[in-house]
């Protein structure tokens, strides 16, 4: 059966149908097998895994459903890589073939659309069956997944099974979620600093003990301006940060940081607003990498401009900072995989494409995502 093309049939699943579209960008449905991730110790990185300890306390049920339900398990890390994977030999020698084993690309920009992707990509679980999936080498599975994550909601990764199209079954899907579930509470509590985490990269998110916290747009800017400056704000400079020269009065931000307190267990102080622990922050994360030169970490933690429906002056400012930050780490960084998983979050960017070709060796298969992607922006 031949792969999907741009132009696919109206029966197809909404979601699934998304993914083909971004999919075909990066991936030929006519591969045979995910990449393999290269230069990697894929073994050290199991052993240093949070999600080791708990696996090996649950692999007695996964050899079971492994064995008797004749199913691969598997588990990636937060970018899509396999980690661990468990199956019969049957089972294992057909997913070998397809690098379903450790080390294997899962993720969107490298497989398509299949079970893990989708999980990965919306942070919910996911069946995707046989010719659902982008790539045809796949389309005789079946595979359900779930993410994992911490007891903060960072992501981890995701747990999977597949096997064969014709052992599909809706319960499979509820079992991935049990199992998951049971995962995440082997975890180890967060360190007190960790208990809220805050995403603002791509979007605004609060997480506190694991919970989502729903806080306004502007209760969200004060948040990450006060994570990424420690030394905190006057309440007239952070008037002025949020606001500009928009009229608003000093009692609207109390009130705004009055509210942040209780929701983040009274960390901010009163006379210079800044927080009285560490606020665990992606932008603050990215900061740091840049800072050390961990430019593979800048470009995991950029998922997109700080706070990008924000107008605030004092988000406005950091949001160029840091985008101008990791675009120039990736212009000099030599290694052509941070252009090209950079190049992801700015399609329009011709001088991110074009760095990456003239880093990629005219025999390396990626060179077509490269091209493809200065084609369109090129166009655009």
């Amino acid at each position: 059966m031949p792969g999907p093309s741009a132009s696919e049939p109206p029966a197809v699943r909404a979601e699934v149908a998304e993914s083909w579209r971004r999919s075909l960008a990066t991936v030929d449905p006519a591969r045979d097998s995910a990449p393999h991730v290269g230069g990697d110790d894929i073994g050290a990185r199991w052993r240093d895994s949070p999600l080791r300890a708990p696996l090996i306390g649950l692999a007695d049920q996964l050899h079971d459903i492994a064995h008797d339900a004749g199913f691969v398990a598997a588990v990636t890390d937060e970018d899509g890589t396999i980690l661990w994977s468990y199956g019969g030999p049957v089972m294992r020698r057909r997913a070998e073939r397809v690098n379903f084993a450790p080390g294997g690309r899962w993720d969107e920009t490298h497989m398509g659309t299949n079970a893990l992707s989708l999980s990965l990509r919306t942070g919910r679980p996911s069946t995707v069956f046989s010719a659902e999936h982008l790539v045809a080498a796949l389309h005789g599975w079946v595979c359900y997944s779930a993410p994992i994550r911490r007891p903060d909601g960072r992501p981890l990764g995701v747990l999977d099974l597949s096997s064969t199209w014709d052992r599909a079954h809706p319960l499979v899907l509820s079992t991935v979620r049990t199992l998951v579930s049971a995962v995440e509470a082997r975890l180890p509590a967060p360190a007190a600093a960790d208990a809220v985490r805050l995403t603002c990269l791509g979007g605004g998110r609060l997480v506190r003990a694991g919970q989502p916290v729903r806080l306004r747009p502007r209760q969200v800017e004060i948040l990450a301006l006060l994570a990424l400056e420690p030394d905190g704000f006057t309440p007239e400079r952070l008037q002025w940060a949020i606001y500009g020269d928009r009229p608003a009065s000093l009692t609207t931000v109390k009130a705004d940081v009055s509210h942040l307190r209780r929701v983040t267990g009274e960390t901010i102080t009163s006379r210079v607003y800044q927080l009285a622990a560490p606020l665990s922050c992606d932008a603050v994360e990215l900061l740091a990498a840049l800072g050390s030169g961990d430019v593979d970490t800048a470009v995991r933690l950029y998922q997109g401009p700080l706070l990008p429906g924000s107008q605030a002056p004092g988000v406005a400012e950091w949001r160029e900072h840091l985008a101008v930050g990791v675009r120039t780490a990736v212009l000099s960084s030599p290694d052509p995989e941070h252009a090209l998983r950079y190049g992801e979050r700015v399609p329009a960017d011709i001088e991110v494409h074009e760095h990456a070709l003239e880093l990629l060796a005219a025999d390396d298969g990626r060179r077509a995502v490269a091209a493809a992607r200065l084609h369109t922006a090129q166009r655009g």
